[in-house]
């Protein structure tokens, strides 16, 4: 199709405000979470309702303009250059059904708003560990919250799903419809999600929190949470994270600068169960925190305290189908203190009704994989640096890796190629969704993301 020569200086005609490059409050609109990348489009739409989004898919369209959808930035890897961006953040409309346990999200809902809007009827959602990330950009990367090993994926329980294609035309999709599996766990390569309809959990309280080991125990930590993650209920889900704390004025001081490893613990049931279940790990040796306790779900971002903070960080993962003591060593050695490489490393646990197959069509895969290794660095200038210490930590956990998490991956957008896409999925799903785009989006104009190629 050749491309229209129609001037951009002709904005959509929508409800919210549109800024073109170099606009006042540009700026303002087009930031997010991640500070290291930022999209850099001609046309920004913030949008206020669907009915914007349809507008702003056929401005692009009509002009060949590429795509990309931000509402928080968190999960921000492909920086858009040029084309219409998106900003969805206003559409932050939450309606619950009591009855059904089933909310409605908008596109710009953030995670605790939902939190709170479900606890009002003793319900909570599948959220992740922070507050601040985007609802819907959550899900439509699969989605692994704090109590995943005994629901699954967030994308498992989505029932319906409002979105804008690359015709313009507004759909909704229910589970058995054609694009309705494609849609989740491809993070945006099928349209503008503009709502969701997700299912919610008759769930109050959480007993959760942290234990936190000084350096000279970070090892026997790591090897304790190994050997104890084989054999344990479904309804508890933990992680270790492995960082030196930083040395400023928000930490407090008998912490600044140490290497510890903290292990995050959510189980959904009682204090006296869960205290037997965590008795292994306090036997671990003293512990610099220990805050484990029945939680009102409202306070369950407490158990990862995730930044809450704009802030620049590059990051890999690599799906594991298992972590024998040689996995676990070889991680500490590339990404501890001796290794020279500044980075928060850490292991989830997966498995249980994450390892179960998901409703028919869903495009979540690896569900095999029974542990996920992440890292996050601090990127430097050129990126070169941060790219390479990541790539060499991926290449230590090749023999145990069975591929990655889509959501997981951030920057390096330069060279987020197909090949790093293909490895989010497993051959069969990766070819039927290139086969989707082809018919659903054929010139590719949502690419502003983890691109999967029209074939």
């Amino acid at each position: 199709m050749a491309q229209t020569t129609r001037s951009t200086s002709d904005l959509p005609a929508v409800a919210g405000p549109v800024f073109r490059l170099g606009d006042e409050g540009y700026d303002n609109e087009i930031a997010g979470f991640q500070t290291a990348y930022t999209h850099r489009p001609e046309v920004v739409v913030g949008a206020l309702h669907a009915e914007d989004v349809r507008a702003a898919v056929e401005f692009a369209a009509l002009r060949d303009m590429p795509i990309a959808v931000q509402s928080t930035g968190h999960g921000l890897s492909v920086a858009l250059s040029g084309g219409v961006l998106i900003s969805t953040r206003r559409m932050d409309a939450v309606r619950i059904d009591p009855v059904t346990r089933v909310a409605r999200v908008g596109a710009g809902v953030r995670a605790g708003a939902l939190i709170e809007a479900a606890a009002a009827h003793g319900l909570a959602p599948l959220n992740g560990s922070s507050l601040s990330v985007g609802v819907v950009g959550y899900t439509l990367g699969g989605g692994i919250g704090l109590l995943a090993r005994e629901f699954g994926y967030a994308a498992d329980h989505v029932r319906a799903i409002e979105l804008v294609t690359a015709d313009g035309r507004p759909r909704r999709l229910e589970p058995g419809d054609e694009l309705f599996g494609a849609v989740l766990g491809t993070g945006g390569n099928f349209g503008v999600v503009t709502a969701l309809e997700i299912e919610l959990l008759p769930i109050t309280t959480v007993y959760g929190g942290q234990l936190q080991f000084d350096a000279r125990l970070v090892g026997p930590a790591l090897e304790g949470w190994r050997l104890w993650t084989a054999d344990l209920p479904e309804q508890l889900t933990s992680a270790i994270t492995m960082l030196t704390i930083p040395d400023s004025p928000q930490v407090p001081e008998h912490l600044r600068g140490r290497y510890t490893a903290t292990i995050n613990i959510a189980y959904n049931g009682g204090a006296e169960q869960g205290e037997r279940l965590v008795a292994p790990l306090r036997e671990i040796g003293a512990r610099l925190a220990d805050d484990l306790r029945v939680m009102p779900y409202t306070d369950s971002h407490a158990i990862y305290r995730d930044p809450d903070f704009p802030h620049p960080y590059a990051a890999t993962n690599a799906l594991l189908s298992q972590l024998p003591a040689e996995a676990t060593d070889t991680f500490l050695d590339h990404t501890g203190p001796g290794s020279g490489a500044p980075v928060v490393a850490g292991l989830r646990h997966l498995g249980g009704a994450l390892g179960r197959p998901g409703p028919a069509g869903i495009a979540v895969d690896h569900r095999a994989a029974e542990y996920v290794a992440r890292v996050i660095a601090m990127p430097d200038a050129d990126g070169s640096a941060a790219r390479e210490r990541l790539a060499g930590i991926r290449e230590a956990l090749s023999p145990w890796t069975i591929g990655h998490h889509l959501n997981f991956l951030y920057g390096d957008g330069a060279n987020a190629d197909e090949a790093q896409t293909r490895a989010g999925y497993e051959p069969a799903r990766y070819a039927s969704l290139a086969a989707a785009k082809a018919v659903h989006d054929p010139r590719n104009l949502f690419r502003g993301n983890r691109n999967i190629r029209p074939r």
